[in-house]
């Protein structure tokens, strides 16, 4: 308790000796768990669970309970960070894999792990720390920064980069080819417009299962710093991709759209090509942003079909009731 409290700059209340051994829900919590509660009004349901100890709001500052409090201004994210030591990843010994296949160009640093039937390429340059997941395929010239985690079955397209402490998750496929094709007018066929641009992933990206990413068609593809991509998201060729973006799954991106910095996709989204979403913008699930549209309102809730703000899609939808209760 107290290695947590001290790693979380917490203010205990209650017995700091207290061993705490795992996390768990409110609902399922044993002794040796911590908890934690966000909101008040649920902060009796956890003193009374089996949970050993509680992470709480300062609402919880007055509470007399016997069972040990760590008081956060953001409970939920110091839960998450007390998972770090109570939960860490299992130790792994590192090494190459008898039936991996590693060109005699890449070069491995000290600490990388790479797992049965993975297949490195020429130039291939792995930072320290990096586990390769079983049957993944690495193409020439890729670049992997440090203490990345690549599950089984990854595919990684020739020359993309990935920074520092990026996690992709299995099924996921990088830098491949953009959906770029030059229709012949005259013979009415349609012809590959070069995809020969590259993909930089930055530092502390995760992308999820079957998701999707193009390489650039003359430029680069650029998913920023702290981008957290959902399962089943595909983002097309020459797309921007700012910094601490959250993108739901099932979302559709087209070649060349900006997403600034803070941007908050749900899921089942469409989005087109050309398209600017502006800082902090949040788009509801569902909702469609048509080709060249600027998206702008920093904090406001986008919905609908062409996307607009909240507000007025709503009144839209009362309208047509309106009108509808009429026939």
């Amino acid at each position: 308790m107290k290695e947590v409290a001290e790693f979380l700059q917490a203010l205990v209340l209650g017995d700091e000796t207290v061993q705490l051994t795992g996390i768990s829900s409110v609902e399922s919590a044993e002794p040796g768990d911590l908890i934690f509660v966000a909101q008040e009004k649920n902060l009796r349901l956890a003193l009374e669970s089996r949970a050993s100890a509680i992470i709480a709001g300062e609402f919880a500052s007055g509470e007399t309970n016997s069972k040990p409090l760590l008081l956060s201004t953001q409970p939920r994210l110091a839960f998450a960070r007390a998972a770090q030591l109570l939960c860490p990843r299992p130790a792994r010994e590192p090494g190459i894999h008898a039936s991996a296949i590693v060109d005699p160009s890449a070069r491995l640093a000290e600490g990388v792990t790479v797992e049965g039937r993975v297949i490195l390429g020429e130039g291939v340059r792995i930072q320290k720390g990096t586990r390769i997941g079983a049957g993944s395929v690495i193409g020439a010239q890729v670049s992997i920064g440090c203490d990345c985690e690549l599950y089984p079955n990854v595919t990684v397209y020739p020359g993309a980069g990935l920074g520092d402490r990026v996690i992709v998750h299995s099924g996921a496929v990088l830098g491949s080819d953009g959906f770029g094709y030059v229709r012949d007018q005259a013979s009415g066929r349609y012809e590959k417009f070069p995809q020969v641009g590259r993909l930089e992933i930055e530092d502390d990206v995760e992308i999820g299962a079957n998701s999707t990413i193009d390489r650039g068609a003359l430029d680069t593809t650029r998913i920023g710093r702290g981008t957290k991509i959902d399962n089943l998201v595909h983002i097309g060729h020459n797309c921007q991709i700012g910094e601490d973006i959250v993108i739901a799954a099932q979302t559709g991106l087209s070649g060349s759209a900006v997403l600034e910095n803070g941007v908050v996709v749900g899921g089942q989204v469409g989005i087109a090509d050309h398209v600017r979403i502006e800082s902090g913008a949040i788009l509801g699930a569902q909702c469609g942003v048509p080709s060249k549209k600027v998206i702008r309102g920093k904090g406001v809730l986008f919905w609908g079909t062409p996307a607009r703000p909240i507000r007025e899609y709503l009144k839209e939808l009362a309208v047509l009731a309106r009108l509808a209760k009429r026939e």
